[in-house]
């Protein structure tokens, strides 16, 4: 699934790397790391995964926002080798088997929320972590939760009807005792 995960960049000595386990949408992955690696730049350049996007580079727009054990976070801001042990979800990984769309990939769809489609990554991501947190119970909380995520083509209407309307279709479901 992802290229050359084991190795080394060009110039970086075998001593100025890190060991790091950590699994991307499921995947083990046993990785060398050179400390300043962004888990934003380990995701595109060195896995392939090109959906999580670089757009501030600050932490500011959240096109970069990926999940780590299941809470969303700038993928700029954080270092790949603070993330030992963890899960890390991107939009690759929230399809379901077959690649079903996820419901909140299906509700972006249906409610267009979307235009030239550059942070719909980051948004699906930090919905989806949105979601995880259960804060938002409302289209305002919502609005104030998502407000991290920048869209600089204004479907904000379009997203935010998306998610509620996921969120109202998990406040229906029944649930299954813990």
């Amino acid at each position: 699934m992802f290229r050359h995960p084991q190795t080394i960049p060009k110039g970086v000595e075998t001593d100025d790397a890190i060991r790091v386990q950590l699994s991307v949408n499921g995947e083990p992955l046993d990785l060398d790391l050179p400390p300043w690696t962004s888990l934003l730049d380990l995701l595109r350049h060195r896995l392939a995964l090109t959906g999580t996007k670089k757009g501030c580079d600050h932490g500011q727009c959240g096109a970069c926002t990926v999940l780590v054990d299941g809470r969303r976070i700038n993928s700029c801001l954080k270092l790949a080798v603070s993330l030992d042990g963890a899960e890390v979800t991107t939009i690759e990984g929230m399809a379901g088997e077959g690649g079903a769309l996820h419901p909140l990939q299906d509700a972006f769809v249906r409610h267009d929320g979307f235009q030239c489609g550059y942070c719909t990554p980051g948004q699906i991501c930090s919905a989806q972590g949105l979601l995880n947190e259960g804060h938002a119970q409302s289209r305002e909380e919502i609005k104030e939760l998502m407000s991290g995520n920048i869209c600089r083509c204004g479907a904000y209407p379009n997203i935010l009807d998306a998610i509620e309307d996921v969120l109202n279709d998990r406040v229906s479901e029944p649930r299954m005792p813990e």
